[in-house]
Order: C-alpha cells, then structure tokens, then sequence
C-alpha cells in the first residue's frame, strides 16, 4: 500500500499542491484526474522522487520515504513511466530495456520473457534504435522498461497521449492484466476520461493542487467525476 497523506510542492515560490492526500494498493488502479496544469504530473514526480515535496509523508507499506529522492524511489519499488516516455533515442529497445536492471542484483538482471508476451512488439524490434519506433512503440518500451525493475508501485502519466487507438487498446489489457495479478499498485494520471473509467478502481480527482473528489469508482458516476474535472 502506497499513502500519499497531506502533501505539499512548491516551484519556487509558487504553491503547486495543497495538502493531497490518497493510497494505491497493490491489484488496484487509482485513476488521478483533472484538467491541465491543476497538478497531477507533480504528484506523480513528487511520489517518484523527482521533484521535492514541501510538506507531508509519503509511505510505502507502513515505511516512510522522507522526501527521496529518485533513486531512493526506485530502489523502493516506485516506478515511473513520465509523460513524454523520456526512452534513449540512440539505445537500441532491448539496450533501453537494460537500463532497467539498475536496481535488481546481478543474479536478475535478465530481460524476462513475460516483457515480450505483454509487448510483442519489443522482441521483434529490440535490435532497432528507441528513436526509430512510434510514438506507440515508445510508450510499449517506457512502460517494460518501468516492469523489467520488478516494481511494487508503477506512475503512469498520460499513457495514451499521442498514441494510435490499436495501441491504446494494447495498453490498456496490460494494465488490467498487472491489475487482475494483485501484485502492483497502479496509480494512472490519465486525460482520456473513457480510458481511465474502464480500468480505475478508485479515483482522486485535483483541481488548482487540491482533491475535489478521492472515492472508490463503485461509489461515483461517471457524471460526478465529469462535473468535478471540469470545475
């Protein structure tokens, strides 16, 4: 279980997060919504340990990580696929796939096959350069390359931006697939509101760096959470 509780962020002098608070737990998707610039990338970078945070705790099975930093993050078991997907453009797939070993010990680091049987894609491209693939290809390897470090939480911000409809599909069974496992929790910031509805369990939903709705999706309609992204 992943406890956001009270956080607080700062750029500069300018307050982006106001108290937020929420939990991801592992074989749940926590759906992060809200419209552009109210904060939820910021959030995701705080939990990551890419930006610091002003205020709050952040814990991880009871175990606090006082403001970490990224690597601190992920030797914790927080991984982080960012907008944007930030692959290495002149890495080949499976070089960027490496890249992922960083935090496993020796005896591990392998690439597992189960990668190439979430993203099919990968083993038949994994001699081509990141940046020679689609932007959907892209976002395939940011997200394996996020699973080859064996996370217990894994961000994912904005999966679907830029990506074809076929892909997007594709995306989507394997977060319901690592979802149905039990094993990660899964916190999606995500604009594509039928995307995240179809696959959230719970969602929190910020406006100008404060929640305005944090409920279980059983609990709220779609009209509910609509009226509050659009506040």
């Amino acid at each position: 279980m992943l406890t956001v509780r009270d956080l607080t962020l700062h750029y500069g002098a300018s307050q982006i997060l106001y108290g937020v608070s929420l939990e991801a737990r592992p074989g749940a998707v926590t759906a992060v919504m809200g419209t552009n610039g109210v904060g939820k990338t910021s959030l995701l970078r705080a939990i990551a340990g890419r930006h610091p945070y002003s205020g709050g705790t952040i814990t991880l099975d009871g175990a606090v990580l006082d403001h970490l930093s990224a690597a601190a993050a992920a030797r914790a078991g927080i991984a982080y696929v960012p907008q944007g997907r930030e692959i290495f453009p002149l890495l080949t797939v499976t070089e960027n796939l490496q890249t992922g070993f960083a935090c496993l010990p020796r005896s591990e680091r392998r690439i597992p096959e189960r990668i190439y049987e979430l993203f099919p894609v990968l083993r038949d491209m994994k001699d081509r350069r990141g940046g020679d693939l689609s932007g959907g290809q892209q976002q395939q390897l940011a997200i394996a390359r996020a699973l080859i470090a064996r996370p217990r939480v894994l961000l994912l911000d904005e999966p679907t931006e830029g990506i074809q409809p076929n892909i997007i599909k594709q995306i989507g069974r394997v977060i319901a697939l690592l979802r149905e496992e039990g094993e990660i929790a899964i916190i999606l910031v995500e604009q594509y509101f039928d995307f995240a509805y179809g696959l959230a369990d719970s969602f929190c939903v910020l406006n100008r760096g404060e929640v305005v709705l944090s409920r279980p999706a059983a609990e709220v309609t779609r009209a509910e959470i609509l009226e509050r992204v659009s506040i």
